[in-house]
């Protein structure tokens, strides 16, 4: 397929840098999104404005596109099957419905003897207060959720046993361990055994959202390939087309353990923009469309730091040195929390 038209649902900030770097290669992108403000539209080359269950819509939508890929995971299973039975929908929606679900999701994980946290699947009042051996845990919602939204700190039984639930949606309880660290691996797949792999970039988030990252990770030898090795081995397992994430604990004995997947190009790969020949979006182009495989090459150094909520009005109109690249998602509303955009700087390898 020469020159494919790429089709991208969610017009957030990850959505716009995939239209970015599919520009810089030729490859035309058409956004649909159910927000009418959608940052994307800024930067695609064709918006349309939908509810995900809108079946002409979806159907104009489809029309206009070769193939079809995803900027966060949480659209209905059923939306993206049904369009995968026109057109081509990379990554697979079948991995979706193990990733949406963090129950499943850890379920898998185990099954291929990958770490995670100690959990149980929490349904009713009865089950939570019995799995008091958690505590101190986390207690998340299975699905929907991200930047700690659905979730709820558990630091004692005493608050175990003063937390109202609402049992009609499913939850998680999980084990907290006594972190040291967080990292994560950008992972593009292309084929069997044919992936870039970049190296592990550490994360530091403030309010369970992400605030810092950087490369490189100031991780061990032995931990930083045994982060790449569990991340290759989990694209294989899901037969994975693009650009995967992997988020990881250390804890203070340096034990690794996978705390999620996201099947998509990730917040913490802002900085491959900079500091990479060939970034994370361009990679996940690359692979959805059966291009060039091009040989990632770290140029730079680098730490990304998010700007969220008002922080970002320092920035509009600053002056940056030759080492910092502001990134300004050009979303409308600023909201406390609400990631506006982004900032890079690069230092000499």
């Amino acid at each position: 397929m020469v020159n494919p038209v790429v089709g991208i649902i969610g017009g957030g900030q990850l959505g716009s840098l995939l239209s970015v770097a599919a520009k810089k290669i030729n490859i035309k992108t058409v956004i649909i999104s159910d927000n009418i403000d959608s940052p994307a539209k800024n930067f695609s080359d064709e918006f349309i404005f939908a509810n995900y269950d809108d079946e002409n819509k979806i159907k104009e939508f489809i029309n206009k596109v070769d193939l079809v890929t995803f900027e966060f995971e949480n659209i209905p299973y059923k939306t993206l099957n049904n369009i995968n039975k026109t057109k081509k929908v990379l990554p697979n929606p079948e991995i979706n419905r193990i990733v949406q679900n963090r129950l499943t999701e850890k379920d898998f994980l185990n099954k291929i003897n990958i770490n995670t946290t100690n959990y149980v699947s929490v349904k009713n009042e009865r089950e939570l207060k019995s799995n008091n051996n958690l505590v101190p845990g986390i207690i998340k919602t299975c699905t929907m959720g991200y930047d700690g939204k659905g979730q709820y700190k558990v630091n004692s039984n005493k608050e175990l046993d003063s937390l109202k639930l609402d049992f009609t949606k499913e939850f998680i309880f999980e084990k907290v361990i006594n972190l040291k660290k967080e990292i994560s691996i950008i992972i593009t797949r292309f084929s069997k055994l044919q992936y870039e792999i970049y190296e592990p970039i550490e994360n530091i988030h403030e309010d369970q959202i992400l605030k810092y990252s950087k490369i490189p990770a100031d991780i061990s030898k032995s931990i930083q390939e045994k982060s790449k090795d569990w991340a290759i081995k989990i694209s294989e397992e899901l037969d994975y087309i693009g650009t995967l994430c992997v988020e990881y604990f250390i804890d203070k004995n340096d034990n690794l353990y996978v705390n999620e997947i996201a099947p998509r190009v990730h917040n913490s790969g802002h900085l491959t923009i900079n500091s990479h020949n060939i970034s994370q979006f361009e990679n996940h182009i690359r692979a959805i469309c059966g291009l060039e495989q091009i040989k990632i090459k770290k140029n730079f150094n680098a730490k990304m730091i998010n700007l969220l909520g008002d922080n970002i009005t320092a920035y509009r109109g600053k002056k940056f040195k030759d080492n910092e690249f502001f990134f300004d998602y050009l979303k409308k509303d600023i909201k406390k929390k609400r990631k506006m955009g982004h900032l890079t700087i690069t230092e000499k390898c």
